[in-house]
């Protein structure tokens, strides 16, 4: 077999994320019969076909299946050796720190000023991002190392723990589960979280199959709108509830609703001692505030 070009998997991608041709053109902005030939010619060169078609629908077969996953770590892998090797050829090297806002327990400030002190720390580059994306963007080459809360994918990836704390679920303080001392997910059947996610079934590393009829939400602000509106429910650790009280959200524990652990990450080949060095002062941060008993 000759070798494939990222061309072709990102051709393969979009049909197999989408299972529609015209909606995967769409998506590449080409037209969508030099896809359908580009995808036929892709299961000549593999000699195996990665997808059934029929007049009315597209679904991948368990060649397609096993295709697509590693099509996607492939494209990740070449969209990561891009941007590091840009990273490292800057003239001003940064610690690209990926994490979503307000989901650090509080000890960001602790751990930066912890890094700095330490021999080998760069300029922080914060990169934002919602819920499970960290993950994608260490893959990727988008971050160098993550603040990441549970649940997570970590393939290819390697992560120390650094606390366990509850979650709550916030909701409107006028739904009728909020006059309750606690609940348990199944009480929440029929409500969703900020992803679509059914919130019956707890929180997932995985992304909905489904979109949420809201549209896409991860700024909390908007988070917290719809929750008082009765439009959503959230689960938050008890670190980022109590900094955000309000009159309209009601925040209960949810009896077999899993805690959520902070954990430092980082991509398995890293050899960089910045990374290094905001591994060792984000564990030495945790264990000196166990140690004091100032637990988040």
């Amino acid at each position: 077999m000759s070798d494939l070009e990222t061309r072709q998997l990102k051709y393969f991608v979009a049909v197999a994320e989408e299972l529609h041709f015209g909606r995967a053109a769409e998506r590449l902005s080409m037209a969508q019969p030099p896809l359908s030939r580009a995808i036929r010619d892709l299961e000549r060169r593999l000699d195996v076909r990665l997808l059934e078609r029929t007049t009315r629908q597209v679904t991948l077969t368990s060649a397609g299946e096993v295709f697509l996953r590693d099509a996607r770590t492939a494209l990740e892998a070449v969209a990561a050796a891009e941007r590091r090797a840009r990273q490292a050829g800057r003239p001003d090297p940064r610690l690209r720190l990926a994490l979503k806002a307000d989901h650090d327990a509080g000890l960001l400030p602790k751990i930066i000023e912890a890094y700095e002190a330490e021999e080998g720390a760069l300029p922080i580059e914060l990169v934002l991002g919602g819920r499970g994306e960290q993950p994608s963007q260490l893959r990727d080459g988008r971050a160098d190392v993550a603040l990441v809360p549970s649940p997570f994918d970590a393939r290819r990836l390697d992560f120390e723990p650094l606390l366990t704390e509850p979650r709550l679920v916030a909701l409107a303080a006028n739904d009728p589960l909020a006059a309750r001392s606690r609940l348990t997910l199944a009480d929440l059947e029929g409500r969703l979280l900020p992803d679509g996610a059914p919130a019956g079934q707890g929180p997932s590393a995985e992304p909905p199959t489904t979109a949420a009829p809201h549209g896409p939400v991860s700024d909390l602000t908007q988070i917290f709108k719809l929750v008082e509106l009765g439009a959503i429910v959230c689960f938050l650790p008890v670190s980022v509830a109590d900094r955000y009280r309000r009159a309209g959200i009601t925040y209960l524990p949810v009896d077999d609703l899993e805690p959520t652990t902070l954990a430092v990450m980082w991509p398995q080949d890293s050899r960089s001692p910045a990374v290094a060095a905001f591994v060792r002062a984000a564990t030495t941060v945790v264990t000196t505030a166990y140690a004091l008993g100032h637990r988040s």
